[in-house]
């Protein structure tokens, strides 16, 4: 049964205006008493009431909901953040609506029209990244938005992001000090900011090292397991193979895992494995995987304080791009070529004794 403002006053002995103006956190301001605001509380929590949010929010023209925008929520990474963010939103009287993209843009363009007409009170979108004229717009139009995972740099906007570049080189520049020099990298959506990114930092660390760019080591062309699975099958029948592969998100290291598998190819004996992002079984593998993790509870966290805080203050505050920093973990998978080498120089020089 619905419990009214109206059975909190009878049950408190006090009058349906104080109810309200104590609900609505105005007790101060209309010097109700310590004593009758905790009457009023009280018998609040004795009944179970819980607010209307539609009246509510047509009174105060919020919806206390949020709408969020995935570009394949199959990912792990999507997934887990989405999970996050819905954790930590509803704890500050929040919903989540979820919308999956599937990756593509016009999919996207329709989601956010969808969710403008729900009346949601702001937007956290993980973009598809290869154009944001739509996302202009509804900056256009002073909705709260925070851009999570890819973005844009030419627009003013709230955006957490990870330092994609840094992540990527210090994987490369972990295969390369194991001794690997034919290192390739499945990369994921292109001309997307976090692929650019994480190409970025696997051509600098080649070049930091004085290694040559072998373009054909650079393959690939989203972000989804298919990807990962075809291009590693493709590299291991190249006439010169890499002995070292970088793969660029979870969902490419399942596609690359399984085709390692079917050829009979063991990490690190015969490939070298390190990703980008941490699947949950990563460190129970026969080997387990280096890694780049991402921080995805701070991601989370901290797009839902800077979207909070952005309909809070109307869009008024200075807008942020957080930058956070990735971590290494470093496993089993790349084997140390310099061993390798080291152990032919033994057996070399015991055969000419």
């Amino acid at each position: 049964m619905l419990v009214t403002l109206n059975d909190i006053a009878i049950k408190a002995g006090v009058s349906v205006t104080t109810v309200s103006r104590v609900l609505n956190n105005k007790h101060e301001k209309y010097r109700i008493s310590a004593e009758t605001k905790t009457l009023v509380m009280q018998a609040a929590k004795e009944l179970d009431y819980r607010p209307n949010l539609l009246a509510r929010g047509l009174r105060l023209k919020r919806t206390h909901t949020i709408g969020i925008i995935v570009p394949d929520i199959s990912n792990p990474f999507f997934a887990f953040v989405t999970h996050m963010l819905q954790m930590f939103i509803y704890q500050h009287g929040y919903s989540l609506i979820v919308c999956s993209t599937n990756e593509d843009i016009k999919t996207e363009i329709e989601q956010i029209e969808l969710l403008k007409s729900k009346g949601i009170d702001g937007f956290v979108i993980m973009p598809v990244g290869t154009t944001h004229n739509h996302i202009d717009d509804l900056l256009g139009e002073d909705k709260p938005v925070v851009l999570l995972d890819r973005c844009f740099n030419d627009i003013n906007i709230n955006a957490v992001v990870v330092d994609n570049y840094t992540g990527a080189f210090r994987a490369i520049e972990h295969i390369i000090q194991n001794g690997h020099t034919k290192i390739a990298i499945i990369q994921g959506l292109l001309n997307t900011y976090t692929n650019n990114e994480r190409l970025k930092g696997y051509r600098e660390a080649l070049k930091k090292h004085n290694i040559k760019i072998n373009t054909d080591y650079i393959v690939g062309n989203d972000f989804r397991k298919e990807n990962g699975y075809i291009e590693t099958k493709l590299l291991l029948k190249m006439e010169n193979p890499p002995t070292a592969i970088f793969t660029t998100s979870d969902l490419i290291t399942l596609g690359a895992l399984q085709a390692l598998f079917e050829g009979n190819c063991k990490i690190p004996e015969d490939v070298s494995l390190v990703a980008f992002d941490d699947i949950d079984f990563a460190p129970y593998l026969m080997a387990p995987l280096t890694l780049v993790r991402q921080p995805k509870e701070l991601i989370a966290e901290t797009a839902g304080k800077l979207l909070i805080e952005d309909i809070k203050t109307k869009g008024k505050k200075e807008k942020k791009k957080i930058v956070l920093m990735p971590e290494l973990i470093v496993r089993n998978s790349v084997k140390n070529l310099f061993e390798k080498r080291q152990s032919q120089k033994y057996e070399a020089e015991a055969l000419l004794k």
